[in-house]
């Protein structure tokens, strides 16, 4: 049989199967993993329920069903200001990752250049390797995580085609500010790039913050593909929905993509979303109060630990270092702290392309109180 050569040579099974298994395998608490351990509204299910019985199980059309698609250009229009027309400019996917996959694969070609801010999550990669693109890493200050704009620039060159951002950011937590987004607004015009804007966690941010999402601003919108998902939103993240917004030009380019990749997404999920959201607005409003909550019990319960927590601004995640506790890699620990004690949490060093070691671990806080009151109280023994 003819040898397969690999188009993806580097890359195994991802560190979210890994750590999951490990988890599985030795019965420990799972936060590493993002996904949460309770259950969506039961009106969601109730609304899914009735449209695959009423027979709406067939395809829907290609660039998602338009009721969906008007909900989401009102909640579009109410949180950012920036109207798009729900026929022409937004595309319902399955998943934000193919969302990604699909903005990445229209854009760019060989030997364009991307530039990553890093750490990064793990799919944008792989998808600028698939398309003979070069994947340029832009290191985020450490430990507040933070974009040095004047370093951005000196990386900028003519075979920049694009550059990725990710705000609320995983896995650091960190957030972009109108500071941020005013310097790549300056960037941009002297710069003939695109903008892949990742927001799918644009509804869980904290302390009062305003998502400063590229949507808000103009000149930034119409150069970028805005990208979010209703699995973290609607507490869903196996029913695979995601979306992209774009201008017109930029979303005809990306349809042509999509349609080939998954084609549609479930007919039935998105005829109940598009309900809910018609019917439960306020549920979005709700989202930075609830897991706010999460994240200041899960750190109370942390309190006498030796593990430090860096700041989480957005996401359900929440950063600890653990210098002081071990000298070992963050993969050997979180390898040691599933199999030995319990707790599964992810090492950061993997959203690195050379595997920056700070010594510090990701956990997930989406969870019910009661799971983060064990693992917490199994972390303050370590």
């Amino acid at each position: 049989m003819r040898s397969i050569t690999s188009k993806l040579p580097q890359v195994g099974t991802t560190i979210f199967t890994v750590m999951s298994a490990l988890a599985s395998e030795h019965k420990a608490i799972n936060l590493s993993q993002g996904f949460p351990d309770f259950s969506c509204d039961p009106e969601l299910v109730r609304r899914v329920n009735h449209y695959m019985r009423k027979g709406f199980n067939q395809y829907a059309p290609m660039p998602g069903v338009l009721a969906l698609r008007e909900q989401i250009a009102a909640l579009v229009k109410e949180k950012y200001g920036a109207t798009y027309d729900p026929v022409e400019e937004i595309t319902v996917t399955s998943g934000a990752t193919e969302a990604l996959f699909c903005a990445i694969t229209a854009l760019i070609g060989e030997g364009d250049e991307v530039l990553i801010v890093e750490p990064a999550y793990d799919s944008y990669i792989p998808a600028i390797n698939l398309n003979g693109g070069v994947p340029v890493s832009i290191g985020m200050t450490f430990p507040d995580y933070r974009i040095d704009w004047d370093h951005v620039k000196k990386l900028i060159n003519g075979r920049t085609k694009a550059i990725i951002l990710n705000s609320p950011h995983n896995p650091t937590g960190a957030t972009l500010s109108q500071d941020d987004l005013e310097q790549l607004e300056k960037i941009i015009s002297s710069n003939n790039i695109y903008v892949i804007s990742d927001e799918v966690y644009e509804h869980i941010i904290f302390d009062e913050q305003r998502h400063e999402s590229v949507a808000r601003y103009p000149s930034l919108a119409e150069r970028a593909f805005v990208i979010s998902s209703f699995g973290k939103t609607l507490h869903a993240t196996g029913w695979k929905m995601g979306y992209c917004l774009a201008p017109e030009a930029l979303t005809k380019e990306f349809r042509k993509i999509h349609q080939f990749v998954t084609f549609s997404t479930s007919s039935p999920f998105q005829y109940a979303v598009a309900d809910y959201m018609r019917d439960y607005p306020e549920k979005i409003s709700e989202l930075p109060a609830f897991y706010q909550q999460k994240r200041d019990f899960f750190l109370q319960e942390m309190q006498g630990s030796r593990f430090e927590p860096l700041s989480s601004a957005g996401t359900y995640f929440q950063l600890m270092r653990y210098e002081g506790i071990t000298d070992e890699n963050d993969l050997e620990f979180a390898q040691r702290l599933t199999i030995e004690h319990g707790v599964a949490a992810i090492p950061v060093s993997v959203f690195y392309r050379f595997k920056t070691d700070n010594k510090v671990l990701r956990f997930c806080f989406a969870k019910e109180e009661k799971t983060l009151k064990a693992a917490a109280a199994i972390l303050k023994k370590v």
